[in-house]
């Protein structure tokens, strides 16, 4: 039996400032061939969400923006709760990069300081060929714990993203300086339709982040299994578009 456990460590909280943005047109979205329109930003935040984005999260695949939006979402309202959590939520396009470039000593700059860090989120996309802006068509969700050196993998789509999983785990392996065990979870919830894959991969990470790794003691072993975890993949649209118009209801009171 598969060793679904890890271990809750007690150390500061991460202070991840992205060193650079790579604005990579989503790749799930063939139709969409001009320059998107930007939503006025509701507040301060690296992440710009679109009018196209936003038509995305009612009803279509997810972009790389609604999930960067999301991340920088948790890290704003969530992880400030949790001053000690050493927890670091890479962004769709860092993990592209990741994955796509072949020597890690080009990109080891552009990453987060790890040295500190226990676990690590990533959005995976099984987007290929690095010259084609929109190409890929699948999530996936990646969670590594460096302290016990595995790497978890959440496909909602059975083993699609089995192979983009595996690399993204020996390339963070190689970043870390240690192994990394892959651990592909056959028992992840699955989906129903062919495109809330993103869906998926935002809720999940959401329930990882508070349900397993924020709300435990440390040194407390904890499950990573999602057997048997309903995703109410309507809701957490819906969700999201409530978040982000309430956020640009908010910027619209302060520019008043």
């Amino acid at each position: 039996m598969l060793d679904f456990q890890i271990t809750i460590s007690s150390v500061r909280t991460l202070d991840y400032v992205a060193l650079i943005r790579l604005f990579r047109p989503c790749a799930l979205r063939p139709h969409l061939r001009h320059t998107p329109r930007v939503a006025r930003p509701a507040y301060s935040c690296n992440t710009i969400v679109t009018y196209e984005d936003i038509k995305a999260l009612k009803h279509d695949w997810l972009t790389d923006n609604n999930i960067a939006f999301w991340e920088e979402w948790l890290e704003r309202e969530i992880l400030p709760k949790y001053p000690q959590a050493r927890i670091c939520l890479l962004r769709p396009s860092m993990t592209f990069l990741l994955m796509k470039e072949p020597d890690m000593r080009q990109i080891r700059s552009a990453l987060p300081d790890f040295s500190k860090t226990t676990h690590i989120f990533l959005p995976i996309n099984d987007a290929r060929n690095v010259a084609q802006a929109e190409g890929g068509s699948h999530w996936s969700l990646l969670l590594v714990s460096a302290i016990d050196g595995v790497a978890f993998h959440y496909d909602s789509l059975g083993g699609a993203n089995y192979s983009e999983g595996r690399l993204a785990t020996q390339k963070m392996s190689e970043i870390l300086g240690r192994p990394l065990r892959y651990l592909n979870l056959e028992d992840s919830p699955q989906q129903e339709n062919g495109s809330d894959c993103g869906v998926f991969v935002c809720i999940l990470m959401r329930h990882l982040l508070i349900k397993r790794l924020l709300s435990a003691n440390a040194r407390e072993k904890v499950s990573m299994s999602m057997a048997n975890k309903l995703i109410d993949s309507h809701g957490g649209r819906k969700e999201m578009l409530k978040i982000i118009e309430s956020l640009r209801k908010e910027g619209e009171r302060r520019r008043s």
